[in-house]
């Protein structure tokens, strides 16, 4: 018999808070360019466009980011603003096509 490995599950429960905030940070900016139809929803086969759930997910996001940006180095909190800043202006750019 062989013995299977198991992956070790993370316990988010156990991470500090600004960790959480950044893992929550790439959880809804993956769903706002989902919602956009930029990217495809894992495990579909075609591109779902929610305009509303996009806004959502963007404005959490840039609430996010303003709260975790003092507890960042400049190259993390650049990258996060970029990260913002690119969302905005694709939702823009798509509501304006719409």
């Amino acid at each position: 018999m062989s013995e299977e490995r198991k992956e070790p599950v993370l316990d988010i429960t156990t991470l500090d808070t600004y960790a959480l905030l950044s893992l929550f940070i790439g959880i809804l900016s993956a769903q706002a360019w989902q919602h956009m139809g930029l990217r495809v929803k894992p495990g579909a086969q075609e591109i779902e466009k929610d305009f509303e759930r996009a806004r959502v997910a963007i404005d959490c996001v840039a609430f996010l980011v303003e709260k975790l940006e003092s507890h960042l180095p400049d190259a993390e909190k650049d990258k996060l603003k970029s990260l913002v800043a690119d969302l905005q202006i694709n939702f823009v750019r798509l509501m304006e096509k719409k």
